[in-house]
């Protein structure tokens, strides 16, 4: 299950996201959402988990708490469509 992390500190990177997902789950990958001209995080991204209870659990768990200073939101992704 495939899950949108936003409001992420601009600062943090895959290997810290990932740390915070793990201990609920397994992760299957980690994005964050970079600008591709300056590298810089756009302040979201998303997390692949495994088991899709564990990804239930971890936006429970997560959704509304503070990481890195600031209070960040986990949801579900939704697929984008293609044009």
């Amino acid at each position: 299950m495939n899950l949108y992390v936003k409001n992420l500190n601009y600062k943090t990177e895959d290997n810290e996201l990932k740390k915070l997902f793990t201990a609920l789950g397994k992760v299957k990958s980690v994005k964050i959402i970079r600008d591709e001209v300056t590298g810089m995080s756009k302040g979201f991204g998303f997390v692949e988990m495994f088991n899709k209870n564990e990804a239930l659990n971890a936006i429970n768990e997560l959704n509304g708490t503070t990481f890195g200073n600031k209070l960040i939101s986990v949801n579900k992704a939704i697929p984008q469509l293609s044009s």
